[in-house]
């Protein structure tokens, strides 16, 4: 289980971050938006580009909204003091889909520097910088409707696994398994464009070895919510 080393605060400058290095474990930040909404927004007008402003937009849960800018605002300052650059001057692109060749893959910086994540749930984002491929996630516990709903999605032996257990386990278990295969299939670039049965991430209280070439670890992000990181092996 890694753990955070602190939390995001938008009010407080960021100095020059080192970019990471090549064997060394993502660098992780926790993000909450709601007890710095209002200071989120008023700079998150004067960093996003026109295509963030235009998502967060977009949401209709106040709640959603906040996170998103909080997310976004955080990420473009950790770029910018890793890049040597203001956090406005960062410009994102995707990179090409590996399923399809399409410019819908991983997020990435344009001309590239430093590799990076982001996931948000509620009012609560996780966010990874490295120097090879990353993928985070962050996923509440969910309620014991949506594991029995979505459960069948799985690997067929995490299926079994969560059937294994009793009925009270299987919430923590199952965000548990979903937080590593969306960092992982977010680490891709495919995201969901891939089965989650395809690979098997185990639902213990620590991953499974792999996927091939992958690296996987949890992320301990507090109470009521699973957290993960994948990293590309070199």
């Amino acid at each position: 289980m890694i753990r955070v080393p602190g939390e995001f605060d938008p009010e407080v400058p960021t100095g020059r971050i080192p970019l990471p290095a090549v064997g060394e474990p993502p660098q992780l930040w926790l993000v909450r938006s709601g007890p710095q909404a209002a200071a989120v927004a008023r700079l998150a007008s004067e960093v996003l580009d026109a295509e963030e402003k235009r998502r967060a937009a977009a949401f209709r849960q106040s709640r959603d909204r906040d996170c998103y800018l909080a997310a976004h605002l955080a990420l473009r300052r950790l770029l910018g003091a890793c890049l040597g650059t203001a956090a406005g001057a960062v410009r994102l692109v995707r990179e090409a889909c590996p399923g399809c060749g399409e410019p819908h893959g991983r997020p990435a910086v344009a001309g590239g520097g430093v590799h990076f994540s982001l996931s948000h749930s509620g009012s609560l984002a996780l966010l990874a910088l490295a120097a090879v491929p990353v993928g985070v996630d962050v996923e509440a516990v969910p309620e014991a409707g949506t594991v029995a709903d979505v459960a069948p999605q799985l690997h067929p032996a995490e299926v079994e696994e969560l059937a294994a257990l009793p009925g009270s386990g299987r919430p923590a278990a199952f965000a548990r398994v979903w937080a590593r295969k969306e960092a992982y299939l977010k680490g891709l670039g495919i995201g969901l464009g891939r089965s989650p049965a395809e690979d098997y991430v185990g639902t213990a209280e620590s991953p499974a070895p792999g996927p091939d070439g992958w690296s996987l670890a949890d992320v301990a992000v507090g109470p009521g919510h699973a957290g993960a990181v994948a990293l590309r092996d070199r």
